[in-house]
């Protein structure tokens, strides 16, 4: 047997073995998932996250998974109660689900004003200016709900001078 046929061998035995184990492992923990949480609470939570921080804080003490549920309002329009939050500018309820796990997104930095997030972002990615939130609204709507004007100034400068670049690129 040559020596390639040997380590090729070896690795086969050792990738399937490898294999093999990652799956047992794996099996036990695909079990101790909880269930789904229940799609009628998920757009309730989703609902009141907009503005109403007693019922927020209420819904997420009963179920914390709540945390990152996500609504489909349908044509490809999700929200999470964050993202709620964030275009209504609730920055109590934003911040309330951040500190229990909810994920930041650029929308949600841009209504907390959180303007190095959102530089960071702009700077990775240009096209990032172009993207919508939930129902379809604007990063700058969103500084805008949170009232903040330093956020509001930077976007309107970044559109501009992005604009300027393409008319004379």
């Amino acid at each position: 047997m040559n020596d390639s046929s040997s380590t090729r061998r070896r690795f086969l035995c050792t990738s399937t073995l490898a294999t093999g184990a990652l799956l047992a492992l794996g099996k036990p923990l695909l079990a101790q998932r909880a269930p789904r949480l229940d799609l009628d609470l998920s757009q309730h939570f989703v609902d009141v996250a907009h503005t109403k921080f007693k019922q927020t804080k209420a819904l997420l003490a009963k179920e914390p998974g709540l945390v990152n549920a996500c609504w489909d309002w349908g044509g490809g329009d999700y929200e999470t109660g964050l993202g709620a939050a964030a275009h209504s500018g609730s920055e109590h309820i934003a911040r309330y689900l951040l500190e229990r796990g909810a994920r930041m997104d650029v929308f949600c930095a841009a209504m907390l004003g959180k303007i190095t997030i959102v530089k960071a972002f702009l700077e990775d990615d240009p096209k990032v200016i172009d993207l919508r939130g939930p129902h379809g609204i604007p990063l700058i709507a969103h500084a805008k709900a949170g009232k903040q004007e330093a956020v509001v100034d930077y976007l309107k400068k970044f559109s501009e001078g992005r604009k300027k670049a393409e008319d004379n690129g």
